[in-house]
């Protein structure tokens, strides 16, 4: 049994090519190969689940940000834009990113429930993160999470 979101790849891969849109066709083809490295990976094939699929999606959606900054600061606009393209393509894919106010709202609740289960100060970073990441579940980059939990941490 193939995953929803990979056959929906799939089928979008298909309608690009229809259309020719080279710029969606690339970028879902490269997607799907990594999608397929990732089931070849380890010692024998395996179907991922859509929570796999999206795993890799945003991890290809995260090269292309950081590939676009890259490219803008070494002064190639033109790679730094088909980059963006690229990531915009893939963020179609991903869930609704949280705005800060809902972040911040879950890593509160984070804090609370870590200083509940006895851990302080700068030390419950790692606690905080282990129950704000499992509430956020890919509706935020880590990065942005763990910016908010030490700025929370810090003013309590």
């Amino acid at each position: 049994m193939t995953t929803t979101l990979k056959s929906k790849l799939h089928d979008d891969l298909n309608a690009a090519i229809k259309k020719r849109d080279e710029l969606r066709s690339s970028t879902l083809r490269l997607t799907l190969a990594a999608i397929t490295k990732e089931e070849v990976a380890g010692k024998e094939k395996r179907e991922l689940s859509d929570d796999e699929v999206l795993k890799v999606i945003t991890r290809e959606a995260k090269k292309r940000r950081e590939a676009a900054d890259a490219f803008a600061q070494g002064g190639r606009a033109e790679s730094a834009e088909r980059e963006k393209a690229e990531g915009e393509v893939l963020a179609g894919y991903l869930p609704k990113q949280l705005s800060d106010e809902e972040l911040t709202a879950i890593v509160a609740a984070a804090v609370a429930e870590a200083k509940a289960g006895g851990a302080e100060g700068p030390k419950a970073m790692g606690a905080v993160m282990k129950i704000a990441n499992a509430k956020v579940a890919g509706q935020a980059e880590g990065g942005r999470v763990a910016a908010v939990v030490k700025q929370q941490l810090l003013q309590g």
